[in-house]
């Protein structure tokens, strides 16, 4: 039975913390007009486009079309045509365009041209009648002048009863005068709960290096929504979750903040949400349930400028089931607020997958802002599925840590250790916390007054566990500030550098005694974000030079970003290099794309880095540092190189201790002494530089005298690594497999406690 049966065909009391409802549950940066509600339409200008109504001169039209005019539409005009062959085109300078116009029984097809490529096919038809809806996207356009041109075809869907096609309003992208080369374009309809094509031609930024060092990136996508949250849930498709706002993907007449992107095909599936997901955390759990939990407050009080109808994200609990099918027509995010969700808000909070399957929620803020302080601090952490442990009868458990940690404390770095406890770290401090003992060993300070957590924030990663060293822990924390926490915005500037430290520390007790051993990163990164690699190697890209994270706080804001001078070069760590020579990026392409705040990235299985994301904004914005769409694709060198394959026998379910036999076939030049590691990997799930779930564990494993099967032995327990959820590569010269997706531990959920859920 899924978790989500078993929550719900149970009584669940939760405890109400209301002394944050006493006055706004916003108290972060507001622009213009953002408290004043308004009625909804997907209909919205962003700061630094433009919008064109349709009865301005500058559209033409040919054919026959009608003038209607209802308070309904924008700027109270539209123009509507039924006639086969009408067109309408509109020429403008800029990187992108929207249309917008009607949607219902009446609807029929329409032809999209830009600069006199047909691009895509519309299908304007929907049952329900729905106003100022987005028919047709695209951005990423090169800069300058193009032609869009609509054209009814007079076909229709089976069900409309005819060939209407509207134009209500077009809005324009300005996009800056002088950039870097853009992408081809990237489109979708985002009219339908189906797949939706993005499918344009890429962007090679290849570094031009021989091909055996060589690394390759690649624009190629659009995540449709902005990708604020990342997780890989199958072979073939990535979970995207952002905030309530205005992207251009809609799903049920309305913006949508959820998408499922195929990592084949490129194309998007938009999820409905209820609930506000701004800032949230994941984690999948023990059978393979992701959990998607806390958020923000309900938009109108006071995150954007419109009425969406989403409900309150603080204390959310958002469910998404196992979808490891090539087809997700069925996927879908489950909420049932008055049932399922925290016994407190928590904005920023950091969940955990921990040695039993189940989740630690930890830390937080009670309300949505900036940074965290006394007043909204929520210094503890509790389970889902709620726990009976340590009296708490499934109520949150006080952290003293999370106390001491203010101010800069939010989103805390942690992760499960070998032991079963788990590593934090927040603000410049760091801890291992046994929760079966409710007890906190205190670990030495972060070297040199470097802060790691929101807003000055860094990143980390648990290093790779072996049994050949009986999984010892090594912790690595990289980039972040040393401002001042306690100082206000208007002290903080946007060009205060970062940290080009980072932090290593072996968590044992001789490790612990000698302390953090400092090396620093060849360039200064905040928001940085931290990817294991399955040949042990740790990739580090996206973040900013200088500034903090967030938006709309600190003095000399790039348009409205915390943050400024965007670092464009990945570099490569080799965790067991000699000290001083573990950083290279050679072979290293250069992006032309920012990635700052709300920036995201994550290995795939097929062993490249997907790269998206970036919104330093309230809502979505076309300045400078505006809201990113666009996909990255970073291949390693590895790549380029002849890849050994895993050719059948890997089980659904890996049991811990289990023996699996693997078919694969090991590349020719690697067949005398190839050195052979099986790498079980979790891919985490990633939002604001938290990889918390990330992990690396080398299994036993014997190559047969023939070379073509490889016997693997699941990994010891829990602790080694937490049951649920992972993808199993074979390296063979320091050359990976694609990765195969695997079950690990019994399958079962994690243990439902019947007294806890009832307080």
């Amino acid at each position: 039975m899924g978790i989500r049966l078993l929550l719900v065909t149970s009584t669940l009391v939760v405890l109400l913390v209301t002394s944050c409802w006493a006055d706004s549950a916003w108290n972060g940066h507001l622009t213009p007009g953002s408290t004043t509600k308004t009625r909804f339409t997907p209909y919205y200008v962003p700061p630094g486009a433009k919008s064109y109504d349709s009865s301005s001169p500058l559209l033409h039209y040919s054919g026959t079309w009608t003038e209607s005019f209802s308070s309904a539409y924008v700027q109270k005009s539209m123009r509507s045509s039924s006639e086969p062959g009408a067109a309408m085109s509109f020429t403008f300078t800029g990187t992108g365009i929207e249309w917008f116009g009607n949607q219902d029984k009446r609807h029929g097809i329409s032809k999209v041209f830009i600069d006199g490529k047909l691009v895509q096919e519309v299908d304007t038809y929907h049952p329900e009648a729905m106003k100022q809806q987005r028919i047709f996207w695209t951005f990423g356009l090169p800069q300058g002048k193009h032609t869009f041109k609509i054209v009814n075809t007079g076909n229709k869907h089976a069900a409309s009863m005819g060939t209407l096609v509207d134009v209500d309003a077009l809005v324009v992208t300005k996009g800056s005068p002088v950039q870097p080369p853009l992408p081809a374009p990237q489109q979708n309809l985002a009219v339908s709960s189906q797949d939706l094509p993005s499918g344009s031609p890429s962007l090679d930024l290849s570094s031009k290096f021989p091909a055996e060092s060589q690394w390759t990136l690649v624009q190629n996508g659009s995540t449709g929504v902005h990708a604020m949250q990342l997780a890989i849930i199958s072979e073939t498709h990535a979970l995207v979750v952002d905030k309530v706002e205005h992207n251009p993907l809609t799903v049920s007449g309305h913006p949508a903040w959820a998408s499922l992107y195929n990592l084949r095909t490129h194309a998007l599936k938009p999820l409905s949400v209820q609930s506000n997901s701004f800032c949230a955390g994941g984690t999948f759990l023990s059978n393979g349930t992701l959990v998607n939990v806390g958020g923000n407050p309900v938009v109108e009080d006071h995150t954007a400028a419109a009425d969406f109808g989403d409900v309150d994200g603080l204390q959310a609990i958002r469910i998404f089931e196992p979808c490891d099918s090539d087809s997700v027509d069925e996927c879908r995010i489950y909420e049932n607020h008055d049932r399922i969700r925290m016994a407190s808000p928590r904005w920023y909070n950091t969940v955990l997958r921990i040695s039993d399957g189940s989740a630690m929620i930890i830390g937080g803020s009670l309300k949505g802002g900036w940074i965290n302080n006394s007043t909204t601090n929520n210094p503890t952490i509790e389970y889902f599925p709620p726990k009976n442990i340590h009296g708490s009868n499934g109520l949150p458990i006080h952290l003293p840590f999370l106390v001491d940690t203010l101010n800069s404390n939010l989103f805390p770095i942690a992760f499960s250790l070998p032991d079963g406890s788990v590593f934090m770290a927040a603000n410049g401090d760091a801890m291992i916390y046994n929760w079966q003992t409710n007890t906190e060993r205190r670990l030495p300070r972060i070297p040199n007054g470097v802060r790691v957590t929101y807003p000055m924030t860094g990143t980390g990663l648990l290093l790779p566990l072996s049994p050949e060293d009986n999984y010892t822990p090594e912790i690595l924390l990289c980039g972040g500030s040393t401002i001042d926490d306690t100082k206000a915005g208007y002290e903080i500037s946007s060009q205060d550098p970062a940290s080009s430290q980072c932090s290593r520390m072996v968590l044992t007790d001789a490790g612990i005694a000698a302390g953090w051993q400092v090396e620093q990163m060849p360039q200064a990164r905040t928001m940085p974000d931290a990817v294991l690699l399955p040949t042990g190697e740790v990739l580090i890209v996206n973040g900013a030079g200088s500034g903090i994270s967030g938006y709309g706080n600190v003095v000399d804001q790039i348009g409205a970003s915390n943050a400024d001078n965007p670092v464009f070069t990945p570099v490569l760590y080799s965790p067991s290099g000699p000290a001083g020579q573990r950083f290279s990026s050679v072979g290293m392409p250069r992006s032309n794309i920012p990635r700052l705040y709300h920036s995201v990235a994550t290995l795939t299985p097929n062993g490249d880095i997907m790269i998206a994301g970036s919104n330093p904004n309230l809502d979505r914005s076309e300045v400078k540092y505006g809201t990113e769409y666009r996909v990255e694709w970073l291949g390693p060198a590895y790549m380029n190189k002849e890849r050994p394959h895993i050719l059948s026998g890997v089980p659904k379910l890996l049991g811990f201790g289990q023996k699996a036999n693997l078919k694969v076939h090991v590349p020719v030049a690697s067949r005398q002494g190839p050195s052979i590691r099986v790498a079980l990997m979790d891919l985490g799930y990633v939002t604001h530089a938290v990889h918390a779930n990330s992990r690396l564990v080398y299994l036993e494993s014997s190559l047969s005298d023939d070379q073509e099967t490889l016997t693997i032995i699941g990994p010891p327990n829990g602790n080694i690594y937490p049951p649920g959820p992972g993808f199993i590569y074979v390296v063979v010269d320091d050359v990976p497999s694609v990765g195969a997706k695997v079950l690990v531990g019994d399958g079962k959920g994690p243990v439902v406690d019947e007294a806890a859920q009832e307080k």
